[in-house]
C-alpha cells in the first residue's frame, strides 16, 4: 500500500506544476494601469483650493477670539499642511511619469519649494495680523495709514523687509520650483498612441476648477512673467516633439489645456480692471495684473 501511495504522489506532482503556471499568466495580463492620473490631479486641485485659496478665507470667517494675534491662526495651520502635502503629491506625480526624469533637478526644486513656501508662511501670517489692524492691501507699505506714522521711522524699513520676504522672495522660491516641476513632468508626457492622448470625461470635469486655481495662483502670487514663460516653454516642447511624430498624452494635454483656460481668465481679469485708477497705481509696469485680495480690500471690504 505504501508503495502504491508513493507512486500515485509521484505521478500527481508533475501534473500540478503546469496548472499553477497557467493560472498565473492571466493574472499578470489583467494588471493594467490607468493612464490618466485622475487621483493625483484631483488631490492637487482639492488641496490647492482648500489649503491655499481657502487659507485667507478661513482666517476671516473664524472668530478672532479662537486664535489670538500672538498665536498661529487657522490659516497658518492650513499653510503648514499645504507645505507638506503639495511637495508629496508633486513627487508622486513625477514617479508616474512614463519616462525617467532628472532626479537631482526634481529634488532640488522640492527643497526650494518647501523653503520658499515656509518663508511665505511666516510673512503671510504677520501680514494677516496687519490686515486685522487696518492694513490695506491695495496701498504700498509706506502709504498705509497704520504704517506711515510709526516711530521711529526705521520700523517702516522693517515692514518693507517683511513685505519683501512675503511677496517677493517667498513667492519666487515657492512658485519657480513649482512650475519647473510641472514643466519637467510635462516633458515626459508624449506618446505615439492615439488612445493615450484622449482626456477622459473626469479630466474635462476637473479642467475648470484646476484652471481657476491657477488663475488665482498667478494673479495673487504676481507671477505673470513666470507663468507665461512656462506656457511658452510647453508650446515649444509640443512643437519639438511633433517633429518626432509625438503628441501630448492625456496628462500632458490636461495640463496644457488647464494653462490655456488660465490665460483666458487672466485676460478677462485685466480687461475688467483695466481702467481702475487705484489698482493701476498699485501695479505699474507693462504686465498689469491686480491681486484678487487687493481688489477685495478696495472694492468689497470697504463697501460693507
Amino acid at each position: 500500500m505504501n508503495v502504491r501511495n508513493r507512486g500515485n504522489e509521484s505521478v500527481k506532482k508533475p501534473q500540478s506544476t503546469p496548472s499553477v503556471v497557467k493560472e498565473n499568466v492571466p493574472q499578470k495580463k489583467k494588471k493594467k494601469k490607468q493612464h490618466f492620473h485622475f487621483d493625483l490631479w484631483f488631490y492637487l486641485t482639492l488641496e490647492n483650493w482648500i489649503l491655499d485659496f481657502g487659507r485667507p478665507i478661513v482666517m476671516i470667517v473664524l472668530p478672532l477670539e479662537w486664535f489670538p494675534l500672538n498665536m498661529p491662526s487657522a490659516g497658518d495651520y492650513f499653510h503648514m499642511a499645504y507645505n507638506v502635502i503639495t511637495p508629496f503629491l508633486l513627487l508622486k506625480l513625477i514617479e508616474r511619469s512614463p519616462r525617467a526624469l532628472p532626479r537631482s533637478a526634481v529634488y532640488g526644486c522640492i527643497i526650494f519649494f518647501v523653503m520658499g513656501a515656509s518663508i511665505h508662511l511666516v510673512g503671510d501670517s504677520i501680514n494677516h495680523r496687519l490686515l486685522l489692524s487696518g492694513y490695506q492691501l491695495h496701498l504700498s507699505v509706506r502709504e498705509n495709514p497704520i504704517i506711515k506714522d510709526l516711530k521711529p521711522a526705521s520700523l517702516i524699513d522693517s515692514f518693507e523687509l517683511l513685505y519683501f520676504y512675503d511677496e517677493q522672495l517667498g513667492h519666487l522660491m515657492w512658485y519657480i520650483p513649482f512650475f519647473i516641476i510641472l514643466f519637467i513632468y510635462f516633458t515626459g508626457c508624449f506618446t505615439e498612441t492615439e488612445e493615450k492622448k484622449k482626456v477622459p470625461v473626469t479630466g474635462w470635469l476637473l479642467l475648470g476648477p484646476s484652471a481657476l486655481y491657477y488663475w488665482y495662483l498667478v494673479t495673487e502670487g504676481q507671477i505673470t512673467e513666470l507663468f507665461l514663460l512656462t506656457v511658452l516653454a510647453m508650446i515649444a516642447m509640443v512643437i519639438h516633439q511633433r517633429r518626432k511624430g509625438l503628441g501630448p498624452d492625456s496628462n500632458g494635454r490636461f495640463l496644457l489645456c488647464s494653462f490655456g483656460v488660465t490665460l483666458v481668465l487672466m485676460a478677462l481679469w485685466v480687461f475688467y480692471l483695466w481702467s481702475d485708477p487705484v489698482l493701476r497705481n498699485k501695479y505699474p509696469g507693462l504686465l498689469y495684473m491686480p491681486e484678487p485680495w487687493s481688489y477685495y480690500t478696495l472694492h468689497v471690504k470697504n463697501n460693507h
